[in-house]
């Protein structure tokens, strides 16, 4: 058994043995748990592709004379920020679009600018427009405001996203005989396409898929910036059905994530348009996963093979919220390119990018190998299998 703590001194001496998520799969099949449990010290991992629940807050400092913008409407771009905090305090939602977009009026709508656009642009050191309009106050008699907005002025920028890192999602079908639009891409008829969003083996929770090392206060990559875990996600669902290698074989736990957005990098949040659906940002995350004992180990090489998600019908099984699915397919199976289900060969594709997660854990291992990143160790452990914790639906009652 290794401590956190014996890592981190590895690290700081650097004699550190840190492997990435595709590497120690094949030091298991060499070596056997035992002796790679006893040789590495951290296993990287990552992902990276669309996740919607993320965010940005700011605060832009004290204009003169002051102004309130808490109760005002705000923009930035043209796009709405939420202001109903203090003064000079504003959220900017990943999803939100500008009052004039034509959204899906014509349909499929493009959504070429929003949210995640301008957190990008704002990481990139672009000066961005901002526009108030809001009441007076007594110690606030400013009522509006323009002016020109750069990361470097403002005093804080932090991202935090509320619900990333799914472990597992669906594999995205149509049934229907007309090509429909969703958050998992453009989706043809009668089974035309199959569509996926996820890492696989190099995803983080599906390393460590009962929680045991990752929890609130984890330090994580993000952004290509230095993160931690700020809670579970929203949506967290611990409890679905698992495989007995611990991996879910549906959406299960997610992560709330939190840092500064002035160290992040714009090629590693991207303001993404999905025809017909929306805007939204492809996040960069990378989680170390401290090889505390041989359990942890075992998780760690987990392979494609042995991970599975299922296929769901997004013409109406999805959004009728229909707990059906059509089988469940391997994630060795997806990146081969096709699958078959109802006796016919599908193509599939991956709204997450595999060769972007591999940098992410590659660039994360090199950090860790340097000595410029240290583990540290969580302050509380995510809700597992046994906490009760579940995600309901929406119970709808009559309004009176």
């Amino acid at each position: 058994m290794k401590t956190i703590k014996e890592i981190n001194e590895k690290i700081k001496k650097g004699e550190v043995v840190c492997v990435t998520a595709e590497e120690i799969i094949d030091i298991v099949d060499k070596k056997g748990t035992r002796q790679a449990a006893e040789e590495v010290d951290v296993v990287t991992t990552g992902t990276f592709g669309p996740m919607c629940s993320s965010g940005a807050y700011f605060n832009i400092g004290h204009s003169k004379p002051r102004i309130k913008l808490g109760g005002g409407i705000i923009k930035v771009n043209d796009v709405p920020v939420y202001a109903g905090f203090a003064a000079v305090d504003f959220y900017l939602g990943a999803t939100a679009i500008p009052d004039d977009d034509p959204r899906n009026k014509v349909f499929p709508g493009e959504f070429k600018y929003g949210g995640g656009h301008v957190i990008q642009e704002l990481v990139a050191g672009k000066d961005l427009r901002l526009e108030a309009l809001t009441y007076g106050t007594d110690c606030y008699p400013r009522k509006k405001l323009e002016t020109l907005i750069n990361i470097k002025d403002l005093n804080e920028a932090v991202l935090f996203n509320i619900r990333n890192c799914y472990q597992n999602y669906n594999v995205a079908v149509n049934l229907s005989d007309k090509i429909i639009y969703t958050y998992m891409g453009v989706l043809k008829p009668n089974l035309g396409n199959a569509n996926y969003c996820s890492a696989g083996q190099l995803s983080p929770l599906l390393n460590d898929p009962l929680y045991k090392t990752v929890g609130i206060g984890s330090k994580i990559f993000l952004g290509g910036g230095i993160g931690y875990v700020a809670w579970q996600g929203t949506q967290h669902n611990p409890k679905v059905k698992r495989r007995d290698n611990g991996t879910p074989v549906s959406s299960a736990g997610t992560l709330a994530v939190i840092g500064d957005l002035k160290q992040m990098k714009p090629n590693w949040l991207v303001g993404t348009s999905m025809l017909g659906y929306g805007v939204t940002l492809s996040v960069g995350i990378g989680v170390p996963i401290p090889i505390l004992g041989e359990e942890i180990v075992k998780y760690t090489a987990i392979k494609d093979a042995d991970i599975f998600a299922q296929v769901v019908d997004y013409s109406n099984d999805y959004p009728q919220l229909s707990s059906r699915t059509l089988g469940e397919v391997s994630y060795a199976q997806l990146k081969s390119g096709k699958i078959t289900l109802k006796n016919k060969e599908i193509p599939t594709g991956a709204l997450s990018s595999y060769s972007k997660a591999r940098e992410i854990a590659e660039e994360l291992k090199d950090w860790i190998k340097k000595g410029d990143f240290l583990l540290s160790e969580p302050v509380a452990p995510l809700p597992g299998v046994e906490s009760g914790y579940t995600f309901k639906p929406l119970k709808e009652r009559p309004v009176i």
